[in-house]
């Protein structure tokens, strides 16, 4: 056989081509997960690198890499700012090839990611943001909401304190989106149940100084300080009210957001009697603590994890089972199409439970009101919570005629 010139050109080329068909045909087959969130600042106990650690372990309990998906983490600090987190949302589909964001705590960065995804057609699963607009006015088809939001925490805490003799309230509010919400939807359930705000100030985000406002929320005589806010913001208000005195003097602080990290940071001795809603303790039932005891090993600091990093965790696990089901090429062409398979499917996991996705994008799971333990009640290190009451998965959420969702068919 005669090799002429364009022969072996045409074999160099076709070799030369190999790696490139290759690296295309792994790009198919692989998901890329983009975990967006506060690393560094207020918020970082709250998900941060906790957050990661989970989507990893979720990665692991999968069993998709056996069945031959490649799954890449990309890690991006926000810095609690809409325009960092856009811009590394678009950074990341555009240019890195980003499939999923998650996380995403932060009210107004979690609003403006929304967008980004939406105008790209991919998948946003949030846990850490509270703001219920994500499945409300703002609500959209790439979306999903899944740990908690401001309506849950204001039906389940607030009406809990009104209900047990604390019905005039005053709020301390963070200055951004989350705040407004939060302070909006519990002063509907403090209102409904009769009771009533006297008063509330806007406070800088984040603060340090919240003497000030705890002065004016004592001169205003309400009977509970309700702190919509979160994070270092809370722990900060909760701290500084303790040196004031205020709860000696039969003041009740409603913590409308508190994690089991700001509980740690807290102490026992500062923290015992507050009263918390969360969807997720790591010591709530078998399965809770089964999912501890896989995930420990990677937390930062032996860390127990919070609702929001287990949130992270239930959301990438069922994405994970859906993409698998339904194939990788097509879970990633269309964000939309990939949402929809979630929620056909039922949720389970060991985390977070059993549970279901609305059509608003609302992710359904029962909410379980806390009461902080006294450290004489205390077994053992992270032996936090007692169980005060549970409000079912189709109870602790907005009903989905009354949100406002686009999605939702009159």
């Amino acid at each position: 056989m005669e090799l002429n010139r364009r022969t072996l050109l045409g074999g160099a080329a076709a070799l030369g081509a190999l790696p490139t068909w290759q690296a295309r045909a792994q790009a198919q087959n692989t998901i890329r997960i983009g975990v967006l969130n506060d690393q560094s600042g207020l918020y970082r106990d709250v998900g941060g690198p906790s957050s990661v650690a989970c989507v990893r372990q979720a990665i692991v309990d999968s069993g998709v890499t056996a069945r031959g998906i490649n799954v890449e983490v990309l890690v991006g600090d926000h810095q609690n700012r809409p325009d960092v987190g856009s811009n590394i949302a678009r950074q990341w589909m555009d240019r890195d090839g980003v499939d999923v964001i998650m996380d995403v705590p932060t009210s107004s960065v979690a609003l403006a990611v929304n967008t980004v995804v939406r105008e790209r057609n991919k998948v946003h699963l949030n846990s850490g943001a509270a703001t219920s607009d994500l499945t409300g006015a703002q609500c959209s088809p790439n979306t999903v909401h899944w740990t908690y939001d401001t309506y849950m925490l204001a039906k389940s805490t607030g009406a809990a304190m009104v209900r047990t003799g604390g019905d005039t309230w005053f709020f301390l509010t963070a200055d951004y989106a989350f705040g407004h919400a939060l302070e909006r939807d519990t002063t509907a359930f403090v209102q409904g149940a009769g009771g009533r705000v006297l008063g509330g100030v806007r406070t800088p985000f984040p603060g340090t100084d919240f003497s000030g406002f705890l002065v004016q929320a004592q001169a205003s005589r309400a009977k509970v300080i309700g702190l919509a806010n979160a994070g270092g913001d809370t722990i900060n208000s909760i701290k500084q009210a303790a040196e004031f005195g205020l709860t000696r003097r039969g003041v009740k602080l409603a913590a409308l957001l508190m994690f089991i990290s700001d509980v740690n940071s807290l102490g026992l001795e500062t923290a015992q009697g507050l009263v918390c809603t969360e969807t997720f303790y790591w010591d709530l039932n078998d399965r809770t603590r089964a999912f501890t005891r896989r995930i420990l090993p990677n937390m930062p600091n032996q860390l127990r994890p919070g609702m929001g990093s287990a949130g992270c965790y239930s959301a990438a696990l069922h994405y994970l089972k859906a993409a698998a089901d339904m194939g990788v090429a097509r879970a990633k062409a269309s964000g939309v199409e990939a949402v929809n398979r979630m929620k056909a499917m039922p949720t389970d996991d060991d985390a977070m439970g059993q549970g279901s996705i609305r059509p608003d994008g609302r992710r359904l799971q029962p909410s379980y009101l806390f009461e902080v333990k006294s450290p004489r009640e205390s077994r053992g290190p992270w032996d936090y919570y007692k169980l005060l009451s549970t409000t079912p998965a189709e109870e602790a959420f907005r009903p989905l005629a009354e949100g406002g969702c686009s999605l939702v068919r009159a």
